[in-house]
């Protein structure tokens, strides 16, 4: 009895419900989307805007200018700076942008597992969910140039690529856009072995910031290995600075005075 009348009651809300859109000239199979009227075609709502996807990543400064421009037209592109000046994600973006046109056939992301002043210990899982905190800013950057289920559907197929630094050794990345990402705290040897994996038809960018490295002070070979290529053809080099923090206005200030 008790099941028959809470199906009952189910049936005259629904009857009431479909009775109320009638009345306003709707049907079951047709109902205005937003209830307050707003139209995509009409003035913005007031209040926060959620962010949405802009397909084409526009330079925001000289110095972002320049590093798309040598993307386009290098196969190596160091880019050293500050943190917030948008080294990481215009990498990613250029990476997504090459794959999408069909100029590389994967793309390859790499970063070294150091930790920023802490152990974590013991990381369960295979390799790439022991690596995923470590790549997080990465598959951040990814997910906002593509969606999250289209991101794990690459991963699955191979397309995209995690490539811990320690198993880099012995490969040749053909046809790849390779990211290596927080390049402060590879050594010079590392860097060397990394460099030295482009293959044909591919584009490699370093990115890192040489004044934040969690290596012992000497042990980051960045800044060695930028000043030693920096004048070799067709090897790109873009240095960031201050003025070019993209992030909250405080992040440039506080990186003058740390």
């Amino acid at each position: 009895m008790t099941r028959r009348s809470s199906k009952r009651s189910i049936k005259r809300a629904g009857k009431a419900q479909s009775e109320d859109r009638r009345a306003w000239g709707q049907t079951d199979n047709v109902r205005p989307l937003f209830e307050d009227g707003w139209s995509p075609l009409g003035p913005a709502p007031d209040g926060p805007r959620d962010q949405s996807y802009v397909k084409n990543v526009r330079p925001r400064g000289d110095n972002q200018a320049e590093m798309m421009a040598l993307i386009d037209e290098r196969s190596v592109v160091f880019a050293t700076g500050p943190a917030g000046t948008g080294k990481t994600y215009l990498a990613v973006a250029k990476a997504v942008e090459a794959l999408e046109a069909g100029e590389v056939g994967r793309i390859v992301l790499s970063r070294p597992a150091v930790e920023a002043g802490e152990s974590l210990g013991f990381l369960p899982g295979d390799m790439e969910e022991k690596l995923s905190p470590y790549l997080r800013p990465l598959y951040d950057a990814l997910t906002d140039r593509l969606s999250a289920k289209k991101v794990r559907a690459l991963m699955a197929e191979g397309v995209i690529e995690v490539a811990p630094i320690a198993f880099m050794r012995g490969r040749t990345l053909n046809n790849a856009f390779v990211v290596i990402d927080e390049a402060q705290n590879c050594t010079y040897a590392q860097l060397k072995m990394l460099l030295t994996r482009l293959g044909w038809h591919s584009t490699m960018v370093v990115t890192g910031d040489p004044a934040q490295s969690d290596l012992l002070p000497g042990v980051s070979g960045l800044a060695d290995i930028v000043e030693k290529l920096e004048g070799v053809e067709d090897i790109g080099c873009v240095r960031f600075v201050r003025e070019d923090v993209v992030r909250h206005p405080l992040v440039a200030r506080m990186v003058e005075a740390i």
